[in-house]
């Protein structure tokens, strides 16, 4: 997860969005309204769950040669043309997905004063707070946070795991081993797709970092001014959302120049992208930026796993998806440079990827 900052960060005053709403202020405090540029336009026609594609993850690994090859071109048109993919019939069990999503729940509406025995130091990114926070006068997310360091267990700090509510960090370590599971799997058919061996990924991830991220975002008497999570592109391999249900539609995806909402398909795991996984695939497969907006009278809650490569593993371009039609687009790096660059920044759209790119020469003349 995050290094600790070398020198302190001053953030200013960090209002929490919940004891907002309860105080229900006749305005939006200034630090939230976005710049006319970045406000959300809400009357958005919702697209047809077809547009976002799904997978049958179980056709994927039962189903018969045919179904196999069907989901696996499906899997292929996902990963390029979105970058992606909402996932039924995963195989983690809804009761797990229950349990989690009621823990999470319970957790948000603990008193801020328990809430706030774990807190999250500015400039990290475990605890309870807002991440990606850098400055007094940055706009502020409608959303209250909890980040865990999941896997490799150094990245683990026991002080920010809670002891309320009752069994929230057993459930959250079952939970957990099945996301990996489930990206592990995901991350061998997607190497499939590339004409590539299956294990590829397992093999060069090592130990593979895990964290994961409750987001809980309270309605907003003004969504029209706000955000509940600003765009940005993960800096994950895979990253894996559960949507609570009954939430508000919030998550939007950045498609064809304009934002689409992604109605979620009950009981399915939304997939996506992220920067690693373009870095890996030499831009074949981009991690595509998104971005959380809020409800005037419906909450949201989603639970998130990122998975990514060890933070020693040297990362760039593999070899096979490189020749002279598709040069070499990123330079090499370890993840653990990548993600001391990431969580280091605010989040602003693609910009991080930035620090990959290799910079043709024309653009410098």
């Amino acid at each position: 997860m995050a290094p600790v900052p070398t020198s302190p960060i001053k953030v200013g005053h960090i209002d929490d969005v919940q004891e907002l709403r309860k105080a229900k202020p006749t305005t939006i405090p200034e630090r939230f309204v976005r710049d006319m540029t970045e406000r959300p336009t809400l009357a958005i026609t919702l697209p047809s769950l077809s547009e976002i594609p799904s997978i049958n993850f179980s056709s994927l690994v039962n189903g018969n040669k045919d179904d196999c090859q069907n989901e696996i071109l499906q899997l292929a048109r996902a990963c390029e043309d979105w970058g992606f993919f909402q996932v039924i019939n995963h195989g983690i069990d809804l009761s797990l997905l229950e349990s989690i999503e009621e823990l999470a729940k319970n957790f948000f509406m603990l008193p801020l004063e328990e809430k706030q025995k774990y807190p999250m130091a500015p400039g990290t990114v475990q605890g309870y707070g807002q991440a990606f926070v850098f400055s007094e006068d940055q706009k502020l997310d409608w959303c209250n946070m909890f980040a865990l360091g999941i896997e490799p267990h150094y990245i683990r700090n026991p002080k920010l795991w809670p002891i309320q509510p009752p069994k929230f960090c057993e459930t959250v370590e079952v939970y957990s081993r099945e996301v990996r599971k489930l990206c592990q799997n995901l991350l061998k058919y997607i190497a499939i797709t590339l004409g590539l061996k299956a294990d590829i990924f397992e093999e060069m991830f090592g130990v593979a970092v895990q964290a994961i991220r409750m987001n809980y975002y309270p309605p907003c008497s003004r969504p029209d001014l706000v955000l509940g999570l600003s765009p940005h592109s993960d800096g994950s391999a895979l990253t894996v959302l559960q949507q609570g249900k009954g939430s508000s539609v919030g998550l939007q995806i950045f498609k064809d120049n304009k934002w689409v909402p992604v109605q979620p398909i009950p009981n399915a795991l939304v997939i996506n992208i992220g920067d690693t996984l373009e870095v890996l695939t030499n831009g074949k497969y981009k991690s595509v930026e998104h971005r959380a907006v809020t409800h005037k009278e419906k909450d949201r809650l989603s639970i998130v796993n990122f998975y990514a490569p060890s933070y020693e593993i040297e990362l760039g371009p593999m070899p096979e998806l490189v020749d002279e039609n598709n040069p070499c687009k990123y330079r090499r790096y370890t993840h653990g440079e990548y993600n001391k660059h990431y969580v280091t920044n605010k989040l602003q759209g693609k910009k991080t990827l930035e620090f990959a790119k290799i910079k043709s020469k024309t653009s410098t003349e």
